[in-house]
């Protein structure tokens, strides 16, 4: 397997050319701390939720957030090479990197657009949001002044309550709303969605309850001849466990890199993509009733054998692992001592022999025959694993696991 080191597109901004030759020297090796992000994983679940689709369904795979924390032209690259034929983002920021790395797949913006950017996506083969018919006729008016076209998918609020029109409060109204947008002739409405609010849950009643509300607006459509072509619904739960929700796309996310969308869904075959490594900084021994870290939150009941390791909050490590979490030297298992510091975390060996500066740490990820999940520091964290990975700082460089030579 090879391992590349990505100068993290999308994480960092490139330095003016008079640095970088220094940029090069310094950065020549692999940083000691870093996302290690194993691209053959991702390939996998890819295939994995491709397969789980009927043949006639596309799979659009969502890259918002740097691919959660992943790096997002990468895992775009990887997916498209295995299953993909779309991508989803949340902002135009998002789709333009994307499209300034080559990528040139169709490419869906959750979020709202301001009508200037939206033209000037639509000569990029972008698509877009609306959200209501005020957003559409703003657009609308930006295009016909430009001279274009803006391709776009309606967005529908079933039960999510966060954008989108709700035919839940006045089925007319909202059949009144898509018939006026569809009227714009400087939009072309290629697409129609909704997004489950709780298709993770072991108890399916309200994903299709939202489902049968989206068929009665899609059978009223139909019935006016006015259905687009592309419907989608299911996210990363809905695609694993509702598949009367497939419809002609599906929209993973979270699946994608190995973790399961939630407690309702049972994903044994999917592969976690993600490890936080570093090393040893320094090491040293302390006396029975050494204070350790800001605050002096832990006092040791022993003599101590302490290691610092140069990861922190400021890389996304939270804060609220402080004293709670583990992690693995040697494949063993070494406690956080003390309070997790905005670059470095101090960790526990004594139990752990010949410990020296320089020893691999996995901070998240497998090490020997034990692993510390996203899953668990989410819960040491009160949070999900969504956040552990996409909290990951920009500051942290990527670098990728593949059994292909490194492009």
């Amino acid at each position: 397997m090879t391992l590349f080191y990505s100068h993290a597109p999308g994480r960092t901004h490139a330095m003016a050319s008079p640095v970088r030759p220094l940029k090069r020297a310094l950065f020549s090796r692999v940083p000691a701390t870093r996302i290690e992000v194993d691209l053959d994983a991702i390939a996998a679940n890819t295939r994995v939720l491709k397969q789980a689709c009927a043949p006639q369904t596309s799979l659009m795979a969502v890259v918002k957030a740097n691919a959660y924390g992943h790096g997002a032209v990468h895992v775009a690259q990887t997916v498209l090479s295995h299953g993909a034929a779309w991508l989803g983002v949340a902002r135009m920021a998002e789709a333009v990197q994307l499209r300034d790395a080559g990528i040139d797949v169709s490419i869906l913006v959750f979020g709202n657009t301001l009508p200037d950017r939206a033209v000037a996506a639509a000569e990029h083969g972008i698509r877009i949001t609306l959200t209501g018919p005020e957003t559409a006729r703003t657009i609308h008016a930006a295009a016909r002044a430009a001279g274009t076209v803006v391709t776009a998918h309606i967005k529908i609020d079933t039960g999510m309550g966060r954008l989108g029109l709700c035919p839940g409060l006045d089925m007319d109204r909202t059949l009144a709303d898509i018939r006026s947008i569809m009227q714009l002739d400087h939009l072309k409405i290629e697409g129609i969605y909704t997004h489950f609010a709780n298709a993770d849950a072991a108890d399916k009643t309200h994903a299709r309850q939202q489902l049968a509300l989206f068929s009665e607006l899609l059978d009223h459509l139909d019935a006016d001849h006015l259905l687009p072509r592309i419907i989608h619904a299911a996210n990363s739960a809905a695609t694993l466990t509702l598949p009367e929700s497939h419809l002609t796309l599906v929209r993973p996310g979270i699946s994608l890199y190995g973790l399961c969308p939630g407690p309702g869904v049972d994903s044994p075959q999917l592969t976690p993509a993600l490890s936080l490594i570093s090393e040893i900084t320094q090491v040293k021994q302390v006396p029975k009733g050494f204070p350790v870290s800001y605050g002096s939150t832990h006092v040791t009941g022993r003599p101590t054998v302490i290691a610092t390791v140069p990861v922190g909050y400021a890389d996304g490590y939270s804060r609220n692992l402080s004293n709670t979490a583990h992690m693995l030297v040697k494949g063993q298992r070494a406690r956080v001592t003390g309070r997790v510091c905005m670059d470095f975390t101090m960790i526990d060996v004594s139990h752990i022999p010949e410990v020296g500066p320089g020893d691999e740490v996995v901070v998240m990820g497998t090490q020997g025959d034990d692993t510390v999940s996203a899953d668990e520091l989410a819960s040491l964290s009160s949070t999900i694993h969504y956040e552990v990975t996409a909290g990951l700082t920009s500051r942290l460089p990527v670098c990728y696991r593949k059994k292909e030579p490194a492009p």
